[in-house]
């Protein structure tokens, strides 16, 4: 397949005005010195300071800078997405703004996909220049989720420095806040060869963090839904209808161990209580009806599956 560019550096954006002119200029300078073709992509999420200014002016001075802008903050996922839609180089880069990712890095992460063939080459922060209580704690115990739940084996997923072939983002749809997961979405879409670059990591130089408690919790809702979804998303009667049955037949269990024990000791003539005095006959009932309830979620949701537009969409490699 050709390409126009050899590479494509998709940056999002919030408010990060001061940093992009001095990005800008790094980054072609880098792409100067290797003798890349390339194209400078940047979305601004719905900055409320003067970036959309600074964007227009670059663009107008160079032929290899686009802008994408919104009307409002839709988030990184939104401008990713755009982002790769527009995206026309061999190998597409994503970086952040604030000027903690170096685009010295660029030139081996492209090496690595286009001569060792990797799909996906995520840049590791070994040594984060963040504040250690907020952000480096809150994102090695993501790390570890995320590795645990996605069985990728990469040390900072969130990452905003990676590197992919061309057809691996033209093969995936980013919504939500899915922007963490993208290495996962890849490998749901067959793409298996996904690997980690140590990289260079600075403080940030303009401007604050827009990391917060909410989008860590957010963080860990959006994986467990990316999992759910990539796991049972065709086949939701495997969770549901399993989970029903179990419910089921626990509570038929229990129902029919409390009203054999109340007959045998009745003909025994022991002691014993009526069955509806029993609050474990309750529950016994409670979880039948929970199970058929599930049961019945899951042939729903089968019906709906069986209706999706994606029902039949499979990512094909080759054809003879």
């Amino acid at each position: 397949m050709e390409y126009s560019k050899d590479i494509s550096i998709i940056v999002p954006l919030f408010n990060e005005e001061e940093s992009l002119g001095e990005l800008f200029s790094w980054i072609r300078k880098v792409m100067e010195e290797n003798g890349f073709s390339y194209e400078v992509i940047f979305v601004d999420d719905g900055s409320t300071d003067g970036s959309w200014k600074v964007i227009t002016e670059i663009a107008g001075q160079n032929s290899n800078v686009r802008g994408i802008s919104f009307r409002r903050n839709y988030g990184k996922s939104a401008a990713l997405f755009h982002g790769f839609e527009a995206a026309s180089g061999r190998v597409v880069f994503t970086m952040d703004a604030d000027l903690q990712d170096s685009p010295e890095e660029l030139p081996e992460m492209y090496r690595m996909i286009t001569v060792e063939g990797w799909d996906v080459v995520s840049g590791w922060k070994q040594h984060r220049q963040d504040n250690k209580v907020t952000k480096n704690l809150p994102s090695k115990l993501y790390n570890a989720t995320a590795r645990w739940i996605t069985g990728i084996r990469l040390h900072d997923m969130n990452c905003g420095l990676k590197a992919y072939r061309n057809e691996v983002v033209k093969s995936i749809e980013v919504y939500g806040e899915m922007h963490r997961y993208i290495p996962y979405l890849a490998k749901n879409a067959g793409y298996t060869r996904i690997t980690e670059k140590p990289v260079h990591h600075q403080k940030r130089k303009y401007g604050t963090s827009k990391f917060g408690i909410e989008r860590f919790v957010n963080g860990f809702l959006d994986l467990l839904s990316l999992w759910f979804l990539s796991t049972f998303g065709k086949k939701p009667m495997h969770f549901f209808g399993f989970t029903g049955l179990l419910m089921f037949m626990t509570g038929f269990i229990m129902t029919v161990w409390i009203i054999a024990a109340k007959l045998i000791n009745q003909s025994a003539h022991l002691k014993y209580r009526a069955v509806t005095d029993q609050p474990l006959f309750y529950l016994a009932i409670l979880t039948v009806l929970l199970g058929v309830m599930l049961f019945l979620a899951g042939f729903i949701c089968e019906m709906i599956s069986r209706n999706s537009n994606e029902r039949n969409k499979y990512n094909i490699k080759d054809r003879l």
